[in-house]
């Protein structure tokens, strides 16, 4: 063999010995910050979600083992669960994620900023009910992970199944429209949750004012809090802005301001009545507005347009919307059940934005320039942020 391996150029491979080596164990070969967080093998626990036509799903429970209720939604995100969990949009639903494989990245710790908002999630809680993934991946490994999935749901008190076969729940969704469901831990029983019909302003919003970037000097704005993102108000920051974080339900006629942002928020827009008369308020007074998603909503029944709700909803990270009368599109990152009715909006307003899936409405303007909101989410947080120049052109409308 070795005369062989010589006529051919090659020289026999040298076959060395050596004492064994001390035990390495699997963390010494990795950083830190980069090591690979095994969770010990749990014990398997059944559940099953139940829709309210009857369907079921069978699987295993993660997180929070205790049943649970409320809006069954599906949501076609790849990435991003952290920022989605922590959405007050979410409140009161049962999130299905499309992408099958949820957790591989951990989560990340719940330290503040400057402004003392969460900086690597969108509120200070998971506002969602529940969640739903094919494969939740116990081992997880990211820089910035401090926790497991499975463990901070736990410490949230929030339930999670696994093993579902989420194509099938999706299509499922899609043909019967979203609908109320429990989740089902160990045969525990428990009512039926629907957030529908709740004037859910006051469990999402903060509590009193907040005023964030006390002294920039780029106009004072508020920040209509109807569960909003940080990431709207990290936004406003950003681009100089004083922001008044107020309630759902603040007087704005008792401040001097520049503008106001009407944030993104849960439930059925028309709850929101001690709001709508508020943004009524400051479209008289000539005040800027914008509005983010709910408040997209808001700012159109103010002016007396109508609003109806979506079979399941736009939810993700890939929606696809056209500014009207241009052939300029964007990628954009939505969380919503509710729609503007653009046939319903009164003279001199009109259609700013559509979904280029569906057709209807993503945004809504007015001819004077001061007034205008969009459907979905320029801050994105998780998504693109194909949209962000939006805040610029409130900015630029303000009239500081």
């Amino acid at each position: 063999m070795t005369t062989r391996l010589t006529e051919l150029g090659l020289r026999p491979v040298e076959v060395l010995t050596r004492e064994p080596a001390e035990t390495v164990l699997e963390e010494d070969c990795l950083p830190t910050s980069h090591a690979v967080a095994l969770e010990p093998p749990p014990v398997a626990v059944r559940a099953r979600l139940e829709l309210e036509d009857g369907t079921v799903f069978e699987g295993r429970s993660f997180g929070r083992r205790a049943s649970t209720s409320g809006e069954v939604v599906f949501t076609t995100g790849m990435v991003g669960y952290p920022e989605t969990l922590t959405d007050p949009s979410y409140f009161g639903q049962i999130i299905v994620c499309t992408y099958p494989l949820v957790g591989n990245y951990g989560v990340p710790g719940g330290e503040s900023d400057a402004d003392g908002m969460e900086a690597r999630l969108e509120s200070w809680k998971i506002h969602a009910r529940g969640l739903v993934v094919a494969d939740y991946s116990e081992a997880f490994s990211h820089w910035e992970a401090s926790r497991s999935l499975a463990e901070w749901l736990d410490r949230e008190g929030i339930s999670a199944i696994t093993g579902v076969d989420t194509r099938a729940l999706t299509k499922r969704l899609r043909e019967r429209g979203s609908m109320l469901g429990r989740l089902v831990v160990d045969g525990e029983p428990v009512d039926m949750f629907d957030p529908n019909h709740m004037t859910v302003g006051p469990l999402v919003s903060v509590k009193k004012p907040v005023l964030l970037g006390a002294g920039n000097d780029g106009g004072r704005v508020a920040l209509v809090d109807c569960g909003c993102k940080h990431n709207i108000a990290r936004s406003l920051l950003a681009r100089g802005l004083e922001v008044l974080r107020v309630p759902w339900d603040f007087d704005l006629s008792s401040e001097r301001l520049d503008g106001v942002m009407l944030s993104n928020g849960p439930g059925d827009p028309t709850t929101y009545a001690p709001t709508i008369a508020q943004v009524r308020g400051a479209i008289e007074r000539g005040t800027p507005t914008m509005g983010v998603c709910l408040g997209n909503q808001l700012l159109a029944l103010a002016i007396g347009a109508k609003t109806f709700k979506l079979k399941y909803g736009h939810r993700g990270q890939n929606q696809p919307v056209i500014e009207v009368g241009t052939h300029r599109c964007a990628l954009t990152s939505q969380n919503h059940g509710f729609a503007v009715d653009s046939g319903t909006l009164p003279k001199g307003w009109s259609p700013w934005y559509e979904n280029l899936n569906d057709g209807t409405n993503e945004g809504i303007r007015h001819s004077s320039g001061r007034f205008r909101s969009v459907q979905f989410h320029p801050e994105a947080n998780p998504g693109p942020v194909d949209t962000a120049h939006l805040f610029d052109e409130f900015v630029d409308s303000l009239d500081g």
